[in-house]
């Protein structure tokens, strides 16, 4: 079992910082996400990892010992690609028998390694198939067997799903939590820009995100288990990345503050409390309320708001309630059926499911979580 460490690591290139001091501990047999929009350095840091390009500063640890002047191929690590990247003329086992061969490993030896690979992920009616006779799913499960067949102390995946459709997409998930499972020792880190991916094979994720306060340079939002970064966001870009639909943002004045509740007053007059420390916050302090789709209660309180726009989409729909002339609508998850475009609606804001964000984005602490 390993344990993988960045320690203080940086990467630029021509002299542009693009990732600055990260620190991270990836424990043994731990499945860690990197997730991030478009270009937030997930894949960098992954090939950091991998040893397929060279850190400009700090140190990348893996079983203890530093590896950052080792090529990849001495890293003990197995990288699966976006892109399937098999060998077109050669079949199924050969594919995953080419390493090995190419490393002078007995054929005995060989044959057992492929052989279980192709047990685990359920290849063994395909192994004298070529790449062209497969699906997308099927494709990736050879690529990911030629990675099990090193027997590697680490897995890297960069998107492995991104090209295939949506069931592909599921059933290779589903796949990849199972082989996790079996293999139990192996470290594995995964970059996705799918936050779906992210919270259901996840047991540690690494949020990262540009730096509004330097250009170009990307910095760690936030590292917790999934559930941490959905029910306590640290920052405002937590917050509206983890969720879908996104979470409501709306202004708001503290009224009042103490260390369990924060009173406030929206655009609209309505008054309301939200379960945070709030200590310290003075009457009048412009704030940032979050609020999940899935938490707004329809129907009660003493919010009123009119339907601008419904979704359904079978077992629940989606209102989007105007409920301030100036301020985007307010997204509710629904179930009752009976609700029109145009109604006139109540509703209610629950106090332990609100967030509170400072001016600067950062989220005051929740003290009630459910």
């Amino acid at each position: 079992m390993s344990q993988i460490q960045l320690r203080k690591v940086r990467k630029s290139f021509a002299n542009v910082a693009i990732l600055n001091d990260v620190d991270l501990t990836v424990e043994p047999g731990e499945f860690c996400v990197f997730i991030g929009p478009s270009g937030c350095g997930k894949s960098t840091l992954l090939r950091l990892i991998a040893g397929l390009d060279d850190v400009s500063g700090g140190e990348i640890v893996i079983d203890g010992k530093v590896v950052n002047e080792l090529p990849p191929a001495q890293r003990n690590v197995a990288m699966v690609f976006q892109s399937y990247a098999l060998y077109p003329h050669m079949s199924v086992h050969e594919n995953m028998a080419f390493g090995l061969r190419h490393n002078k490993l007995p054929e005995a030896e060989i044959e057992r390694r492929v052989a279980e690979a192709a047990s685990v992920l359920k290849l063994e009616a395909l192994l004298e198939r070529k790449p062209r006779q497969l699906s997308g799913g099927q494709r990736q499960r050879v690529a990911i067997g030629r990675a099990i067949v090193r027997q590697p102390k680490v897995f890297l995946f960069d998107e492995p799903l991104s090209n295939l459709d949506a069931a592909l997409r599921i059933n290779t998930r589903v796949e990849i939590a199972k082989l996790h499972r079996k293999l139990g020792n192996v470290s594995m880190i995964y970059v996705t820009h799918d936050q779906v991916e992210a919270m259901t094979l996840a047991d540690k994720i690494v949020l990262l995100r540009p730096d509004a306060a330097s250009k170009g340079l990307l910095s760690v939002a936030q590292i917790g288990r999934p559930l941490d970064l959905y029910h306590r966001p640290q920052n405002r870009f937590v917050a509206g990345f983890i969720g879908s639909p996104a979470m409501n943002f709306l202004p708001a004045v503290a009224v009042s503050g103490s260390a369990a509740q924060l009173g406030f007053r929206l655009a609209s007059g309505l008054a309301g409390g939200a379960a945070v420390d709030a200590a310290g916050i003075a009457a009048d302090t412009p704030l940032t309320l979050g609020v999940r789709p899935e938490h707004v209660q329809v129907g009660r309180g003493e919010g009123r708001g009119r339907i601008a726009h419904l979704e359904h989409l079978g077992e629940f729909s989606y209102a989007y309630i105007g409920w301030h002339d100036d301020e985007p609508p307010l997204l509710a998850k629904v179930n009752d059926e009976s609700l029109k475009l145009g109604d006139n609606v109540a509703f209610e804001l629950p106090a332990d499911q609100v967030h509170a964000f400072r001016a600067d984005g950062e989220a005051l602490r929740r003290t009630a979580v459910h």
